[in-house]
């Protein structure tokens, strides 16, 4: 091994300290040398609708091509899905919207409404995530909220959502978080419009009898 590569002096060996026990102290493990900074999370608001409808369409576009129609995916998704987060989160009622904030800029989000099937339970509606801060921990951190969220507020702990038979990515994400594929069915077209898809694609229900697993 070169000797450029071992033996950083004393000095050198103490600021390399004092800054991993500063990152530690400030952020917890792995808070120095680029690592992932805590998150921030709060329910939205309808004051968020506009940056949640810009995610939403943004992760339909990399995301749903394919099941749904490029005429669709190419058109003005955002103000459709506008008008879509205005109304849910004016009136939320039984349902639950977190945000993931990195210094106040949102990174992800995801939408929970509670016991939503009387076998399956509440339904994880949506979770997406920047594309540019996908694998980052993000997601999973979500998905344990929305967890949380259930076990407080809906009257059952089952958990259950929706992914692309397409999206074999997203279904390796929730089997490693302990959801179980338990039926198969047809994507319904986004907004009822049947044109909006691209064929009949086809969706799997994950679903987690104990939401708990997830906490």
């Amino acid at each position: 091994m070169p000797a450029s590569s071992v033996g950083l002096s004393a000095a050198a060996d103490h600021d390399v300290d004092k800054r991993l026990l500063l990152g530690f102290l400030r952020y917890g493990f792995g808070g120095y040398g680029g690592v992932q900074m805590p998150l921030g999370f709060r329910s939205a608001s309808v004051e968020d609708a506009g940056q949640v409808a810009w995610l939403h369409a943004d992760s339909w576009r990399r995301h749903y091509r394919g099941a749904y129609a490029d005429s669709f995916l190419d058109g003005d998704v955002e103000s459709e899905r506008l008008a879509v987060w205005a109304e849910r989160l004016v009136a939320p009622g039984r349902t639950a919207t977190i945000l993931a904030e990195d210094e106040g800029q949102l990174v992800g989000f995801v939408h929970v409404m509670f016991d939503h099937d009387p076998r399956w339970g509440s339904l994880v509606d949506n979770l997406h995530v920047y594309n540019s801060n996908r694998r980052t921990g993000i997601g999973t951190q979500l998905i344990a909220r929305a967890a949380e969220t259930v076990t407080e507020q809906a009257n059952g702990d089952a958990m259950y959502l929706w992914v692309l038979q397409q999206n074999t990515s997203a279904q390796d994400f929730y089997v490693a978080r302990g959801g179980v594929q338990v039926e198969t069915a047809t994507v319904p077209p986004p907004g009822g419009d049947p044109t909006r898809l691209n064929g009949s694609p086809k969706c799997l229900r994950m679903s987690w009898p104990n939401a708990a697993q997830l906490r």
